[in-house]
């Protein structure tokens, strides 16, 4: 191409190529003549050269050798080459590069330019790539056109000073008189601007947030304005009157009304107005009334409002548009603790939704429809969501399950409805894998043929046994499902007493597996057969009774003591099961893989045989003595008390257990806990029991870290505390600056 070419000849020569090497070798015959046009001085085709230059970097290309070409272009004295010059210069120029302090002296002259299309460009500049010390530089000079006689440079100008004061926002002052003058414009797109103005100004500075509240009135008079005009066809959209602004404003009153009752009364009927008046129909009307939505929750409503504004999101969620279904539960479920019984009357239209074909809707929809389970809906609830669990996408599945599983454990009207939701969930092999638990655990009492409520079942020990077998032997069985049942086989060898040598030779048959987890497990349950037959019964010996307190864990049982199972006394199979109400749902879960909540068991009773078979293991392991942890709190603020424990492993590791609890009447949600030790140290976290902490100090929630100190320095750590109650977020630091070696006693310094 000859050097004279112009650009829209230009674009389709390149438009034109077939191959991408066609089109790099057109680039750089073009940006060679681009170069040679730069050296040849002002011969009226440079910014012709810079436009192509542009479209170069548009697709892509180096165009850095024209940065100072912009510069020379916006000291021109002609509006055409400076047009080019400005656009070359937001397109090639940032504040990391040092051109860009070139033009700084350039548009302080343009910003007083008798033109006002000039000081127009200088002022677009400036707002798009204005570095922190330009903005220092030009700062006066965008307050002083914020009191220009035309709209189009007060607009433009309120704009630009927002962003001076994203980049330095020591100069928010500066700017704050003239932001409340211009409310005053009748100009839309002034006003747009100021708005913004004095959102930014607000965000910055509690004490200028309280100034503009004195403005709340002259707000709430330009969205009256707005909401009751006549068709105007120059802000019209959609048939409502400027939607941008409105979203604006609204915006701007939920930060001016946030927990200040004054500016909440002061707007109260113009949001039930805007409420009631916004038709629906189109997307700008949703987008006003979802922002009056979000007002109305955030600021201190009337009840009646925090209610319409309910059900406004719930006539969102029969709207066809899927995004406005998302943000309309996405926002019930930001509510759905502070209103719990406004957002009930939905509930139909919210289980509705899971049947939606958008995996991020039902999504929402799930997690919506979770957040809604109580002790009077527990029945409806589960039917529902029991039959979306078996249609529901693959991703969703595991968040269902545990979901139903959690509400089940709190809400469960009677122990019986709970073991059956329970066996709803749990099929193929995780069914199987909590079956053979419970056999290997309860086989004893399976045998007695005790049980509630139904006709009892007799059993054999052999029909036991052939029943594991069988699991071991199914192709069907997937590995960790022949470790459960071999595992339940191995325990049975204490809890019957007939069939101890079928039992040994099961095991031992699996000593050469092919499955080399199987085999371990049967090459060690072989060694306890032969070379450690006396400790067989303390190791097999039945799970110990966990101690949960967590609100709702009563499963239809009122009462809270859980007491040790008499052995003594035969009881029916079903009661043995449901001696641990509060954490079998924890027990079976632990079985798939893994569970939220840390079991901690409680110590055995000292006046059974179990005990002394314990003290045995003990003195095998060097006559360890087990010794009380000491407890000390370091965090004690907004309801939340967080207490450490601390235990010295080996020389190098420590093992800290952080334990939360709540004493306020609302459960802590979000908790979250992150930790900080020096470069020397090694840190790691093991994953947290849970994000919630139940209320009235009826749950707690733990994590423990593990420190290992190789090069045994003075331990420190800092951790970071986050959390929301009752829908505010909350975060703190607290810095542990010692861990005494004698008994791990941290010494707090809240920061």
């Amino acid at each position: 191409m000859s050097p004279s070419v112009r650009l829209q000849e230009m674009i389709r020569v390149i438009r034109s190529a077939r191959t991408q090497g066609e089109e790099r070798g057109i680039i750089q015959r073009e940006c060679a003549d681009i170069r040679a046009q730069f050296r040849q001085g002002d011969n009226g085709e440079r910014s012709h050269s810079l436009s192509k230059l542009l479209y170069v970097h548009m697709l892509g290309y180096p165009a850095h050798f024209g940065q100072m070409e912009c510069v020379r272009l916006i000291a021109s004295p002609r509006y055409s080459e400076k047009r080019i010059g400005y656009l070359g210069a937001m397109m090639l120029l940032d504040e990391k590069q040092d051109a860009s302090l070139l033009i700084t002296n350039s548009i302080k002259n343009d910003l007083s330019h008798s033109s006002q299309y000039v000081q127009s460009l200088a002022l677009c500049t400036l707002a798009c790539m204005g570095s922190a010390e330009m903005c220092r530089d030009l700062a006066p000079e965008i307050e002083r056109l914020l009191r220009a006689s035309t709209s189009y440079i007060k607009k433009k100008a309120t704009l630009c000073a927002v962003h001076i004061i994203r980049k330095v926002p020591e100069l928010a002052e500066l700017f704050t008189p003239s932001a409340r003058t211009l409310l005053s414009e009748k100009n839309h797109g002034v006003l747009h601007g100021a708005v913004v103005l004095i959102t930014e100004l607000c965000g910055r500075n509690p004490d200028t947030l309280d100034r503009f509240r004195k403005a709340v009135p002259e707000l709430v008079q330009i969205m009256k304005g707005l909401v009751t005009s006549s068709y105007s066809p120059e802000h019209n959209v959609a048939g409502i009157s400027d939607p941008f602004l409105q979203v604006r404003i609204l915006r701007l009153l939920r930060i001016l009304g946030h927990n200040n009752d004054t500016a909440s009364d002061a707007m109260n009927d113009l949001l039930a107005q805007v409420a009631t008046n916004t038709d629906s129909s189109k997307t700008a009307g949703s987008a006003v009334l979802y922002e009056t939505v979000l007002t109305i929750m955030d600021i201190n409503s009337e009840s009646g409002l925090r209610v319409l504004a309910v059900n406004i999101l719930g006539r969102f969620l029969l709207n066809n548009d899927r995004n406005i279904r998302y943000i309309s539960m996405t926002s019930l479920q930001k509510i759905v603790q502070t209103d719990h019984n406004a957002v009930q009357r939905h509930r139909g239209t919210i289980v509705d939704c899971l049947k939606d074909q958008d995996t991020s809707v039902k999504r929402r929809a799930l997690e919506l429809s979770l957040a809604l389970v109580s002790a009077v809906n527990v029945r409806s609830m589960m039917k529902e969501l029991l039959i979306f669990l078996s249609v529901c996408p693959p991703e969703l599945r595991s968040q269902t399950a545990s979901g139903i599983f959690s509400a089940a454990e709190r809400y469960s009207p009677s122990k019986r409805w709970h073991i059956d939701t329970i066996l709803h969930v749990l099929t193929k092999q995780s069914l199987v894998q909590v079956a053979c638990w419970c056999i290997g655990e309860y086989g004893d009492l399976l045998l007695k043929g005790e049980c509630e409520e139904i006709e009892p079942v007799q059993v054999t020990e052999d029909d036991v046994l052939d029943a594991l077998e069988t699991v071991l032997q199914s192709h069907m069985s997937s590995p960790a499902t022949r470790g459960f049942a071999l595992t339940a086989t191995m325990k049975l060898s204490t809890r019957i007493t007939d069939n101890v040598d079928r039992i040994r030779s099961i095991v031992s048959i699996y000593g050469s597996c092919i499955d080399l987890e199987l085999q371990q497990r049967a090459v060690e349950y072989n060694a306890l057969f032969k070379k450690y037959d006396h400790m067989r019964a303390a190791v097999l010996e039945r799970m110990p009774v966990m101690d949960k307190n967590s609100p709702g864990h009563t499963n239809g049982d009122t009462s809270a003591e859980i007491k040790e199972p008499n052995t003594s006394k035969p009881k029916p199979v079903e009661a043995g099961l449901l001696l641990e109400p509060a954490s079998q749902v924890c027990d079976l879960l632990d079985l798939l893989g893994g569970t939220d909540t840390p079991l901690q068991p409680s110590p055995a009773p000292t006046s059974t045989p179990t005990t002394t078979s314990s003290a045995d293991l003990l003195d095998l392991l060097g006559g360890l003595e087990p010794t009380p942890v000491p407890t000390v709190s370091v965090y004690e603020k907004n309801g939340l008390s967080l207490k450490i424990q601390c235990d010295k492993q080996t020389e190098t590791e420590v093992m800290v257990n952080l334990i939360a609890s709540n004493s306020t009447q609302n459960d802590i949600t979000n908790f979250n806990l992150q930790a900080a030790v020096p470069k020397s140290v090694q840190l790691q976290m093991k994953a947290p029991s849970g994000n919630v902490i139940p209320a009235h100090g009826l749950g707690q929630v733990t994590q423990t870290v593990l420190l290992n100190n190789p090069n045994k320095v003075s331990l420190k750590m800092r951790i970071r505390v986050s959390y929301s109650n009752q829908g505010a977020m909350h975060q703190d630091t607290v810095q542990i600056d010692s861990f005494p070696s004698a008994a791990c006693q941290p010494s707090i310094s809240p920061l």
